[in-house]
């Protein structure tokens, strides 16, 4: 049909897919930074420029998308994602992510306990904290039985708590004769008796352990659910992930869904993938046995090994529980990871590796110093840290010689204000060093490191490198820590393609690279700071499919199949919790009733809380006029 004046032509020998037109396209590519229209055939751009560019490659079956003139940007690539992990649960778990008050988040919790049959559980794994919600607080166990009390329930807060009703305790076993863990804490009332919260003290170990002892979906509604999660990223305008593996992240067992979606051609979003190992002390014989099975670009463009991560070893690890202090490695942590590197670098297998603090990077970095002395750390070997929160200069400068690379994640966002009450708001401030990192001359990425601490938002990510600031908007970074706008999405784009060598065919709009893009609800350039994290996706495209579409494109995307089980969180409430209408801009007065309305919830959320505990019982009656009661810790009386 003919859009704006481009009409098909019959002529047309390889006609392209798909055409977007009429668009702010921002490439990311220094040999053309703008364009407003672009083709795609055979999944790969054919034209970058205008509507006389495209033109030609415009016939009969070509789909033609009128960006009406928004921002269209490279499709976003996080590039330290637990997908995988994320895909086999999405459908089980119920999302807090983007919810404003805790009295929605229980709502929500008590609402989704009437739905779920017996023997399966409520979970709330990651995506948020306390200091999102109106009343800045986190749920009770109380307020959790109170709104299950039959159905377990497990609610995880970042890598520092997990919070059980009186159903999940019974279901998981927990008594007064169960031992605390090393690294962890069974918190128990005076009689000895399990509170029902868990503490990582420093290790998470505990929370995971506790959290894999419920029901996993069986293997064909663990497909769904990988594919409703690749797609919940598409929504975001995600098309590429780099996924980081994990604790409980078996390999070739969990990886069946993401495997039988590409044999399938059905994947949504691009996936470079790493092998963790699992058991302390196993580590090499795990390593061994994936280099026989499986080497570094294995694959395809959809689905390809990118080597092995975020962990070699387990005694090198440390823990990035800011509300404990900083774990001491044990005496074997060098020792186990020069044999690690040593074994893959000899098999020419890059990698990634956690480390939190300063004091766990240099360690590692004497262990790959050793190495390189020897001549067995090969020049061009892709590696990378993995956070770096608390990182020296000295520290960026020998992984700048070492050829290394940094990718970081905006936990900050989420765990800030613990980090600010341990280390002080001056050590926050370069809580990573993110500026530093670029000004050495490091490849910097972003991510999310999602789903057990930060949200798998993107635009979250993109607000934190642009405004510093965290989920309760707290201000982290001064200006000289923060990046400009396009900074921040080339390190969402084109800097993860260099991590995986995929950098010649993707990251930016430009011929012969894949036709990933997305066209975004709102100008992430001009939109106000506070608005960045309310971008979403009106259309994203993979490979030049449609894989997303909403708002004046709603249903030019294939539908999904149902969500199976039907009671699946999923099903009722979503994924990311949405505050507005992406086809809605939000001015200045929609934000100014936003912030009354938190407010006001705050206020009244603090009050019934207050008043159940009996704070009122002594106070003298205020007339309804002022309130109905008076409060003892309001400022004004």
């Amino acid at each position: 049909m003919p859009v704006g004046g481009i009409r098909p032509y019959d002529g047309v020998r390889h006609p392209a897919q798909l055409v977007v037109r009429n668009g702010r396209i921002h490439t990311g590519d220094p040999a053309r930074p703008a364009a407003s229209a672009v083709s795609i055939t055979d999944g790969v751009f054919s034209a970058v420029g205008d509507d006389a560019t495209v033109a030609p490659h415009i016939g009969p079956d070509t789909r033609v998308v009128d960006a009406l003139g928004r921002r269209v940007i490279p499709g976003l690539n996080d590039s330290h994602l637990h997908v995988i992990r994320g895909g086999l649960n999405y459908l089980l778990e119920l999302r807090w992510d983007g919810v404003r008050s805790l009295r929605t988040a229980l709502r929500m919790l008590r609402e989704q306990a009437g739905r779920t049959p017996t023997g399966q559980w409520v979970r709330v794994v990651g995506g948020w904290t306390g200091e999102q919600f109106a009343e800045k607080r986190l749920p009770t166990v109380s307020e959790l039985n109170a709104a299950a009390p039959d159905t377990p329930v497990f609610v995880l807060h970042l890598y520092q708590s997990a919070i059980l009703n009186r159903a999940a305790l019974e279901a998981v076993g927990f008594t007064r004769d169960s031992p605390n863990p090393p690294g962890g804490e069974i918190v128990r009332d005076f009689a000895g008796n399990p509170t029902g919260v868990l503490l990582a003290a420093p290790a998470a170990g505990l929370l995971y352990s506790t959290l894999a002892k419920g029901p996993i979906l069986a293997p064909e509604d663990q497909l769904g659910s990988t594919r409703h999660y690749l797609r919940e990223l598409n929504r975001f305008g995600i098309t590429s992930a780099i996924d980081a593996a994990g604790g409980f992240q078996n390999f070739p067992d969990n990886y069946a869904a993401v495997t039988e979606l590409a044999e399938r051609g059905e994947l949504t979003v691009r996936i470079a993938y790493h092998l963790f190992p699992q058991t302390a002390g196993q580590e090499l014989d795990d390593l061994r046995r994936w280099i026989g099975m499986v080497s570094p670009g294995d694959g395809d463009e959809w689905l390809r090994c990118n080597g092995a991560g975020e962990n070699l070893a387990w005694s090198p690890a440390d823990f990035e529980n800011f509300a404990e202090p900083r774990p001491r490695l044990t005496t074997r942590a060098g020792q186990d990871l020069e044999a690690a590197a040593r074994l893959l670098l000899d098999n020419g297998w890059g990698f990634r590796l956690h480390a939190t603090y300063d004091e766990t990077i240099r360690q590692d970095l004497d262990v790959f110093e050793k190495i390189a002395a020897d001549g067995a750390f090969p020049a061009g070997t892709r590696w990378l840290f993995d956070h770096a929160e608390t990182v020296s200069q000295e520290s960026l400068d020998r992984i700048k010689a070492l050829g290394g690379a940094v990718s970081v994640q905006n936990r900050m966002m989420f765990q800030g204000k613990a980090f600010i009450d341990r280390y002080g708001a001056e050590r926050a401030a370069t809580a990573p060093p993110i500026r530093a990192m670029r000004d050495t001359g490091l490849l910097v990425a972003a991510g999310t490191d999602a789903t057990r601490v930060s949200s798998y938002n993107p635009w979250l990510s993109l607000s934190w490198l642009v405004t510093g600031r965290t989920i309760g908007d707290t201000l982290l970074y001064p200006a000289e820590n923060r990046v400009d706008r396009s900074t921040a999405l080339e390190m969402y784009t084109s800097a993860g393609a260099h991590l995986t060598g995929e950098s010649d065919v993707k990251g930016t709009i430009t011929e012969g690279k894949y036709g990933d893009l997305a066209i975004l609800s709102a100008d992430y350039f001009s939109v106000a700071d506070e608005d960045i994290d309310r971008i979403e996706a009106l259309v994203t495209v993979a490979g030049g499919e449609v894989v997303h579409a909403a708002g004046d494109y709603e249903n030019i995307a294939a539908p999904l199949p149902e969500i199976s089980p039907a009671w699946s969180p999923v099903a009722r409430f979503g994924g990311f919790q949405a505050a507005t209408d992406v086809r809605q801009a939000e001015g200045s007065g929609a934000r100014q009733a936003r912030a009354l309305t938190d407010a006001a919830t705050d206020s009244e959320e603090q009050r019934a809380w207050r008043e159940r505990r009996g704070d009122f019982d002594h106070v003298p009656h205020v007339p309804h006029q002022l309130g109905g009661a008076l409060d003892p810790l309001d400022g004004c009386f």
